[in-house]
């Protein structure tokens, strides 16, 4: 087995694509999963203007780069969440409109079913993203959260997601959620009662991240284990924990980077994932898709990193036997 090795272009979008796939094949890699913002990725042309998605993979071709997903975490976010500020910053204008929450959510559910659209015109199957939740300030319970209120998150989620999800299963797209707090799903067990509260349909399953398993010290192999048939796309990114004493896993509100923060992200193996395991419970769960570089590192260049992890996942990446190994041995 030999898994594309591609880079996630979410944190290069302050590069113009172009650049980004030159230095990205310079780097090693195959293949890129594009943002749905800068220039990498434009849902509402590539819906609209007839020759977009091919010049996009015309574009791609020129550096000898395939493209396996699209991710559109940004919109995603505001599908369920409750709208504020700072939402402004991360969707497009044409989405935020009035900044009215209402009309946000409506516009950015609107733009997550176009991104299926966009996703199947360009020939890929797979959206990642994020789906927002109205639930997560509810996370520590006091004052006293009533499960009814859980309940609520959940019914919301999948009324504002099943209208989406119709519009994947008509382009025959997946939707994969990064598993990540502040989304409807964050470890296993929330992730188990968002598959439920969809009725487990088929067009929505994960995007494995790890590094957001990691410090909040749910088992990454666990969670492969719980959800074989729902990895329908893998980032690589790595995370470590630092806890001191002096500070806990909810990070104090001090921002990533910061040395006196209990975790952060780290280049791939610079920080404590276990990724060889990982590569093991993706062969039992028969995954075969893209192992997608998702680079974030507050304390290493980015170039630097990313060639890095490039030869980093080439390197981790092994197929599963075929054979028991004392084969040989076994009576005839």
């Amino acid at each position: 087995m030999s898994r594309p090795v591609t880079l996630f272009t979410g944190q290069w979008a302050d590069m113009p694509l172009d650049d980004l796939a030159r230095k990205a094949r310079e780097f090693g890699y195959q293949g890129l999963e594009l943002a749905c913002w800068g220039d990498h990725f434009d849902v509402t042309r590539a819906v609209e203007e007839s020759g977009y998605c091919a010049a996009k993979r015309d574009q791609l071709e020129r550096h000898d780069l395939a493209c396996y997903a699209i991710s559109n975490h940004l919109v995603g976010q505001a599908v369920c969440d409750r709208i504020d500020e700072r939402h402004k910053s991360i969707v497009p204008p044409h989405v935020w409109g009035d900044g009215k929450p209402e009309g946000v959510n409506r516009r950015a559910a609107e733009e997550m079913q176009n991104t299926a659209r966009a996703a199947q015109k360009l020939g890929v199957s797979v959206v990642n993203g994020f789906t927002g939740s109205s639930i997560w300030p509810l996370l520590y319970s006091f004052p006293p959260v009533s499960e009814s209120m859980i309940e609520v998150g959940f019914a919301e989620f999948a009324d504002r997601w099943n209208p989406i999800l119709d519009v994947f299963a008509e382009c025959g797209v997946r939707f994969g959620l990064e598993v990540h707090p502040t989304e409807i799903a964050f470890d296993i067990f929330t992730a188990e009662r968002a598959l439920k509260a969809l009725g487990r349909r088929e067009e929505f399953g994960f995007n494995f991240d790890p590094s957001h398993l990691h410090w909040q010290g749910v088992s990454s192999v666990e969670f492969i284990r719980a959800f074989p048939d729902r990895i329908y796309h893998v980032h690589i990114k790595d995370a470590i924990v630092t806890l001191n004493g002096r500070t806990g896993i909810l990070a104090s509100h001090l921002n990533f980077g910061d040395p006196r923060r209990g975790w952060d992200f780290r280049s791939p193996g610079r920080g404590g994932v276990d990724f060889e395991e990982i590569i093991r419970a993706l062969n039992q769960a028969g995954y075969e898709g893209p192992l997608s570089v998702e680079w974030e590192d507050c304390g290493m260049d980015r170039e630097h990193g990313a060639a890095e992890a490039a030869k980093f996942v080439k390197n981790l990446d092994f197929a599963p036997s075929n054979v028991q190994f004392d084969a040989a041995f076994a009576e005839s």
